[in-house]
This record gives structure tokens, C-alpha cells and sequence, in this order.
């Protein structure tokens, strides 16, 4: 059980987090961000996710008071959310519960990563790797093999009960499951490296072929056990870095109990083809996910890659709802195929929240520069800011960023 001395800081900083939660702002912005995932084309939601949290801290009020380590998970959560509500709120959204993820174990599919790392800031998550090439034939790809998942509603329960002893009265404790995150390429670029998997694809494409078969099925499995077994949710906090809200989750016949595949937002995204051909992208990725994401009661598609002279494939996947447009993308040619079929999901550039610069005009340009292109083209679209790895140590950098990009969206809506 978690000890007094914390009770006492969490119970107070759940207070806090508790008024922020009823404010009338957060139910505004849900309906204004389930109206953009509904493709009405209104004021862009702001978000902002991936934050170095680990760079942020000022005078002390990120720092952790409590003694028990159960304690210290829960007080981080309340302090992040009060600090990020006071400081780099944007369109953020407080949630009137707090949630317990639904537990479960996995037993692997036979192989983990092997890598040399380089860091530049031992404080900081973000490193250099270099991988080990550990599915270079067609044997050791072949001996992968299904992770066996298994939910664990006993330690659900423990979690509960131990949460809700702590906040009685103050705020609801509830369970909830989780997102899909499909990414097959991400795991193989681990297994491999990022050249071996390019060079391959070109003078060894039959192992390539093998290989995303052989993580496809992997993966297929995994999200279908985890189905079977109650893991799954369409209430989600977020759908990868993005506002999940959407009035078109669960399926119109879902009635309660378990929820399904086609209750649910699919995510997914392929990096490494950043280097790749558009052919490419389709014969080893989309190919190969398409069926799986139609299972599934809305896609999102894309992370960091850039997608403009993709989108044409992509338009094929027939429950696509949201096409992520990263800062190496063309915006203006994504927001003229996209129109308004698809949500916009513009992730304009980290680093602009970084370094001993001033980068107000830059922001000011890259935000303009978005508007307008969906602008006229009746795009329904949203600006997530995301993979900030640093802001220099300079959380002010962070907060700047968030108050220009505001300002300029404030001159386009009132």
C-alpha cells in the first residue's frame, strides 16, 4: 500500500489536477476535436506530445516528493499534467478520471534487439544506435514466431484498489485498455539496421518479402489475441501523439462488453521508406498491412516519414480517416490530394523548439504556411507537435513555440 506521507501529496495534487478537469474548456474542445476526426474542416486542434521532460524542470515543481516508488508513478503523472496545463496547454484536454492500463504480459517472438548506443545527454532518451543484422536469411527470419499474450485482471484489480484507496473522493479510478501501435518496419529496422533493410530490398527483396510476412503475421496475432482477451480500447488518451476523439468510435452495434477490432483506431506507419520509392512503400508495406487495417474501425497512417507522393496508395485503404504530414513533407501538395477526404495530421518541426535561437518568425512561417494550404483546400487538419528529443535545456523554448503557433492560428479563426 502506498505509504501516508505520499497519500498526502497525491491526494492534494489530485485536487488540483480535479479542477482542471471540470472546467467547461475541456468538453469544447473534445467536440471541436470529434468534429475535425469527423472531416468538418474548423479551428485546428494544437497538441503537443513527446515532450523532454527531463529538460523541463523549473524551481523544483516537477520534482518527485514521494518515497514509495507506486506513489512516484502517480504523483509524476499529476505534476506533468498541472505543469503542462500552466505552461504548454494548447488544446490539451483533462480527463475527469484517472486511468489504470490494463496489464498483461507478453513472451516475445524469439529475438530481442542488439545494439551500440551513443549519447550525447545520459539525462535524455534519445540515442544514437547502431543494430545488429540478426535476420539476414530466410532460416532465422522463418524461426520467429508468435509472442502468447495474457491479460492479468488479477493485478487489475491490485492496481484499482490500491489507486482507488489513494484518491477516495476526489477523482474516479477506471480501467482502460490500449491502442494499436503497427509498425512492423520500426521492429524489423531494429533487427536489421536501416541499410542493410534499404540494400535488400534491391538485391534481396525475396528475404525483404519473408521477412514483412513473417512480422505481419506476428503482429496480426498479437492485436488478435489481445482482442480476444479484452486488451483493446477506443478510449484512449491518445492515438499515437494525436487527439483520438472521434464520434465515429466504437462501431454503431458495439453494446458493451469486449471490444473488437473494428471498435478501434489503427495506427500505423513504415519510417524507413523516408529513403524508399513510392512503388517501394506499396509492394513491402501497404501491401502487406492493408488487410489488417481494414479489420479495424478507422486508420491513421503516418509518422515521420514523408507521405506526398504516397498518398495516392493510400487513398486505396478503404476506413483511412487520418494521413500524418510530416516536416519533410510537401504540405501544400498533401493538402491539395487530400481536400477534404482525410484528416490532415501536420507535424510541424521539432527543432524549431530548440536551440539558443529565435525561432518566432520560422514558427510563425511553418504554421502560415499550413493554414493556408488547407485552407483552400477545405482540409480538415490539426497541428501535433511531437518528437521534441530537446529544447536545449531551455524550457522557455518550448513555451515560446506554443504561444506563436497560437497567435497565428488566432489571426485565421476567433
Amino acid at each position: 500500500m502506498i505509504p501516508e506521507h505520499d497519500r498526502r501529496i497525491v491526494r492534494e495534487l489530485a485536487k488540483s489536477y480535479r479542477e482542471l478537469s471540470e472546467l467547461d474548456v475541456n468538453r469544447e474542445r473534445i467536440d471541436r476535436i470529434k468534429a475535425v476526426n469527423g472531416l468538418h474542416a474548423l479551428r485546428p486542434p494544437l497538441w503537443i506530445d513527446e515532450i523532454p521532460w527531463n529538460e523541463m524542470d523549473m524551481d523544483g515543481r516537477l520534482a518527485l516528493r514521494c518515497e514509495s516508488s507506486e506513489g512516484r508513478q502517480i504523483e509524476d503523472f499529476f505534476r506533468k499534467v498541472l505543469y503542462r496545463w500552466e505552461f504548454i496547454q494548447a488544446d490539451m484536454v483533462v480527463e475527469r478520471a484517472f486511468y489504470i492500463a490494463k496489464s498483461y504480459t507478453d513472451t516475445g517472438i524469439g529475438l530481442t534487439v542488439k545494439n551500440d548506443t551513443i549519447s550525447s545527454d545520459t539525462e535524455n532518451a534519445i540515442v544514437s544506435h547502431r543494430y545488429e543484422d540478426q535476420l539476414d536469411t530466410e532460416e532465422k527470419v522463418d524461426a520467429l514466431h508468435p509472442p502468447v499474450i495474457t491479460a492479468k485482471p488479477d493485478l487489475d484489480r491490485r492496481n484499482l484498489e490500491e489507486a482507488e484507496e489513494v484518491l477516495d473522493g476526489i477523482l474516479p479510478v477506471k480501467l482502460r485498455g490500449h491502442e494499436m501501435f503497427y509498425a512492423p518496419w520500426d521492429d524489423i529496422a531494429q533487427y536489421r539496421g536501416v541499410e542493410n533493410c534499404l540494400v535488400d530490398m534491391v538485391e534481396n527483396p525475396g528475404l525483404v518479402h519473408r521477412t514483412i510476412k513473417k512480422l505481419t503475421e506476428i503482429l496480426v496475432s498479437k492485436y488478435t489475441q489481445m482482442e480476444e482477451q479484452g486488451l483493446l480500447d477506443f478510449n484512449i488518451r491518445s492515438l499515437h501523439c494525436t487527439p483520438p476523439y472521434t464520434d465515429d468510435l466504437p462501431s454503431g452495434d458495439y453494446t458493451g462488453g469486449r471490444i473488437t477490432l473494428k471498435d478501434i483506431w489503427f495506427r500505423g506507419m513504415a519510417q524507413i521508406f523516408v529513403s524508399a520509392s513510392p512503388a517501394m512503400h506499396e509492394e513491402y508495406d501497404l501491401h502487406y498491412m492493408r488487410p489488417f487495417m481494414e479489420r479495424c474501425g478507422l486508420s491513421y497512417y503516418g509518422c515521420c516519414e514523408p507521405l506526398d507522393r504516397v498518398i495516392p496508395s493510400l487513398k486505396k485503404v478503404k476506413n483511412l480517416r487520418k494521413i500524418g504530414v510530416s516536416p519533410w513533407a510537401d504540405v501544400r501538395s498533401c493538402a491539395e490530394q487530400i481536400g477534404s477526404d482525410y484528416v490532415v495530421a501536420r507535424k510541424p518541426n521539432p527543432a524549431l523548439a530548440s536551440g539558443n535561437f529565435d525561432a518566432t518568425d520560422a514558427i510563425r512561417k511553418e504554421i502560415t504556411e499550413t493554414i493556408e494550404a488547407c485552407l483552400e483546400n477545405n482540409c480538415p487538419y490539426e497541428f501535433v507537435l511531437k518528437d521534441i528529443s530537446t529544447v536545449s535545456h531551455n524550457p522557455q523554448n518550448l513555451f515560446q513555440w506554443v504561444r506563436t503557433a497560437t497567435e497565428v492560428i488566432d489571426r485565421y479563426y476567433r
